[in-house]
């Protein structure tokens, strides 16, 4: 017997008849004998449209004239649907199920309403609940503050509130349901040759997720390896049985075999902005981005280059293209005190990158990757690095042609097509 945690997104709850797939998913493994909790999001596109309402009722008002906690009040109940007709479909089935809410258990979160973060969950009574054959059925994306008011985890907060519960409870596992068959080692729609993965290791899985691949939820594989959850995902849609059909997310360990590059991964949220002629003296990079800090605009990519003059350098960062237009507004308010000339940007650019825990042993992974995209005329503007990724930042023309040289390049190509 195994206690396993399975969390089901938006498209796989999107209906009745696939609510009904997933009671059958979930009965499967009860009558396999394991303890089953179940992590649910909102039906597809409902978390969307409660949103909608809440901004259509506070629209033109100042957002200090309401409690912010009323945002997660409405937005919250789309989970609350889908926990409700989950268990209900698996009692028609003849299985004892329950909803619970996050505040039920409880999930314990900090008062940032609208992103908070966990700090404690009390799984006692859950698994209790568990132990005596009872099947959880448990709200995704939210929890409870020490107020007692319902405070959400922002967009993809459900992975990460299935992960969190998996440690909780001490789970086996935790499956991560969604409507692909797995991890890739690139987007499939893109490159064609790309194939599935059977294990990837979480630093792996943790870059891959942050640089741009959205299978899993950032906040969520970070909690998997803290807390040393294993993770798979898997289709909703596909065939249980068939071995093909999921990826384990893992200890490194465990990954019987780590080649030099497991993915190449793409992020066209990126935006390039230059600071020219900057008075080069100690303290001045420390005001740049402190500026943008206390803004809460997040920095990425950084190059400093020599400038024409001895007493001044040139700056070049990333910033998410959506808070582009706020970073220039703060940077030309203080353009004199930065002592900067001039300011330029574009946001016609991609972040690629490569990941693989295999790059800590294998020598001349940079140059490969150089030479493939100089051997197709694709210039390079930026690169960081870290002990197992290579990121470039390219002309956004070129983001599919790079993203299938990379793949060929550093022999990623599935053998059978």
């Amino acid at each position: 017997m195994a206690r396993l945690v399975m969390k089901f997104g938006g498209t796989s709850v999107g209906s009745v008849e696939r609510i009904q797939n997933v009671a059958r998913l979930v009965a499967r493994e009860v009558d396999a004998g394991n303890e089953v909790a179940v992590v649910v999001s909102a039906m597809a596109g409902e978390t969307d449209r409660l949103v909608a309402l809440v901004e259509d009722m506070r629209s033109g008002a100042n957002t200090s004239s309401h409690d912010e906690s009323e945002y997660d009040a409405v937005v919250a109940t789309g989970e609350q649907v889908s926990s409700g007709l989950l268990s209900i479909a698996l009692q028609v089935m003849g299985y004892r199920a329950r909803s619970w809410n996050g505040w039920q258990i409880p999930i314990r979160t900090s008062d940032v309403h609208g992103s908070a973060r966990i700090d404690d969950i009390d799984a006692e009574s859950l698994g209790t609940s568990l132990s005596e054959g009872n099947i959880g059925v448990v709200t995704g994306f939210q929890g409870v503050t020490e107020n007692g008011r319902i405070a959400t985890l922002g967009r993809g907060g459900s992975d990460t509130s299935a992960v969190a519960l998996a440690a909780a409870l001490r789970a086996d596992r935790c499956d991560i349901y969604t409507d692909v068959d797995g991890v890739y080692t690139s987007d499939p729609r893109i490159v064609q040759k790309a194939h599935k993965l059977d294990r990837i290791s979480y630093e792996e899985m943790l870059e891959l997720a942050s640089l741009g691949a959205k299978v899993l939820q950032t906040r969520s594989v970070e909690m998997a390896m803290v807390h040393q959850v294993p993770m798979r995902v898997l289709n909703s849609m596909g065939d249980p049985d068939d071995p093909k059909n999921g990826t384990l997310v893992c200890d490194e360990d465990d990954v019987v075999e780590s080649i030099m590059v497991s993915g190449v991964t793409y992020s066209r949220d990126e935006a390039r902005i230059n600071l020219l002629r900057v008075t080069d003296q100690p303290g001045i990079a420390s005001k740049i981005f402190g500026l943008l800090a206390d803004a809460n605009i997040n920095v990425d990519m950084i190059v400093q280059n020599v400038s024409r003059s001895a007493t001044q350098t040139n700056m070049t960062f990333t910033v998410r293209e959506s808070d582009l237009a706020r970073a220039l507004e703060l940077l030309e308010a203080r353009q004199e005190e930065i002592g900067c000339e001039e300011i330029t940007s574009d946001d016609h650019v991609v972040k690629l990158s490569v990941v693989g825990v295999g790059m800590r042993s294998h020598a001349g992974v940079a140059s490969t990757m150089f030479a493939a995209l100089a051997e197709k005329g694709i210039n390079i503007d930026v690169i960081s690095t870290s002990e197992i990724k290579i990121s470039v930042l390219i002309d956004e023309q070129y983001t599919e042609l790079a993203l299938r040289t990379l793949h060929t390049a550093f022999g990623l190509d599935a053998t059978e097509q």
